[in-house]
């Protein structure tokens, strides 16, 4: 058995430092990997990206971590990424990462992700060049997130973002403001690559668990969603479609 753990939407600043390394130092006996579903900062600078790697660098278990929109406010994202790795802590991006747990070869496939919306109510890359653009990102993400776990062959994958792919856990979320919150196309990327688990952050109000069209189950790991300083996933390698709590 595999076991994850995951959390998003931390949304560290200065005055949040020490605030999970209590629960963080006990990491070890309970998960064999940690991931980190993107919103880490509050703001996205390299004072709270220092807070962050206090935080989760250095732990008994490895972290692979996506940025969110919050870590892209200031436009440090490369910045807040080398103060990260440089914390032991691997960041995603368009790439993947492969971890040896207990024998077994698990593969992470990151990006942040877009907005866009959801099959039947979703932005097409129609007129203006400002929504060709806004479409075009995501089309492009996804396009990256389905590559890179389809270059992995792994005994377990799992796909890591910050937008949702799925609206199921959204549930909770204002209709109004789903095209914000992720995209169907990282759930085709998805579907299309194969996956046993996907983790994503971003919907504070929405709901834990969610389901891609092919079958992959989904969970939003925002922190107050969650509300704990992580949750616990198990995988089976064995029963590559099962993935439960």
């Amino acid at each position: 058995m595999i076991r994850i753990a995951a959390v998003g939407d931390v949304h560290l600043a200065p005055d949040a430092s020490g605030h999970l390394r209590p629960a963080l130092d006990e990491i070890g006996g309970r998960a064999d990997l940690l991931l980190l579903a993107g919103d880490l900062t509050k703001h996205g600078t390299v004072e709270e990206a220092r807070v962050v790697a206090r935080e989760f660098g250095g732990l008994a278990v490895p972290v692979v971590a996506v940025l969110g929109n919050h870590d892209h406010h200031s436009d440090l994202a490369e910045e807040l990424s080398t103060v990260l790795s440089d914390a032991g802590i691997t960041v995603l991006e368009g790439n993947s990462a492969r971890l040896d747990v207990n024998g077994r070869e698990v593969g992470i496939a990151g990006v942040k992700g877009f907005g866009g919306g959801f099959a039947g109510k979703c932005a097409s890359a129609f007129g203006e060049r400002e929504m060709k653009a806004f479409v075009g990102h995501t089309a492009e993400v996804s396009d990256r997130l389905g590559k890179a776990l389809s270059d992995l062959d792994t005994d377990v994958r799992i796909a890591l973002t910050h937008y949702s792919p799925v609206s199921d856990t959204l549930r909770g979320e204002p209709l109004e403001i789903y095209p914000f919150l992720g995209s169907y196309l990282l759930a085709e990327a998805i579907d299309n690559a194969g996956a046993d688990i996907a983790f994503h952050g971003h919907a504070h109000a929405g709901t834990e668990h969610g389901m891609t069209a092919g079958g992959v189950r989904v969970r939003n790991v925002a922190q107050p969603v969650i509300r704990t300083a992580y949750n616990i996933y198990c995988l089976e390698p064995a029963e590559r479609d099962r993935a439960m709590r």
